[in-house]
C-alpha cells in the first residue's frame, strides 16, 4: 500500500481533495479513493498522468512490490492482484527474523515474481477460449 500512501501525501501537499485530483486526472473520485486505500492500482496510462501531474519519477510513487501488484492487476484483473498479494504476504513471512541481506531478499522476491509470471503463462493454455484476449 505504499503507492496509496504516497499518492495521498502528494495530493495533500498540493492542497487538493480527492475529487479535485480526480477531475485533474479525468477519472472518478472513487478511483482515487481505491488507489489511496490500496484496493486498486492505476493502469500505465493513468500512472503516467499521475507522474506528469505531480512532476515526480515513478520510483517515488511505486516500489517494486507496488509495481508487481499493478502488473498482476493489469494482466489478471482483481484475481491476479489477489494472487500477487497472497504471494507477497507469504514470502514476506519467510523473511521475518531472517538473516538475509536486503539485496538477497530482493533477489529472492524477484525470482518468485518471475516464477509467478511463468506459471501464469503456462496456465493460460487451460483458460477457456471465451476468456482469452
Amino acid at each position: 500500500m505504499v503507492f496509496g500512501d504516497r499518492l495521498r501525501e502528494l495530493r495533500n501537499k498540493k492542497g487538493l481533495t480527492q475529487e479535485q485530483l480526480a477531475d485533474e486526472l479525468h477519472i472518478a473520485k472513487r478511483t482515487i479513493i481505491n488507489y489511496e486505500t490500496g484496493k486498486n492500482y492505476p493502469t500505465k496510462d493513468i500512472f503516467t498522468r499521475i507522474e506528469e501531474f505531480f512532476n515526480v519519477r515513478s520510483d517515488l510513487l511505486m516500489d517494486e512490490q507496488d509495481e508487481f501488484m499493478a502488473q498482476a492487476q493489469e494482466q489478471g484483473g482483481y484475481r491476479g492482484k489477489l494472487g500477487a498479494e497472497q504471494l507477497v504476504k507469504e514470502v514476506s513471512g519467510l523473511f521475518a527474523g531472517g538473516e538475509l541481506s536486503e539485496m538477497d531478499k530482493d533477489a529472492v522476491m524477484q525470482a518468485l515474481q518471475d516464477a509467478y509470471w511463468d506459471a501464469k503463462k503456462e496456465n493460460k493454455k487451460y483458460t477457456p477460449n471465451k476468456y482469452k484476449k
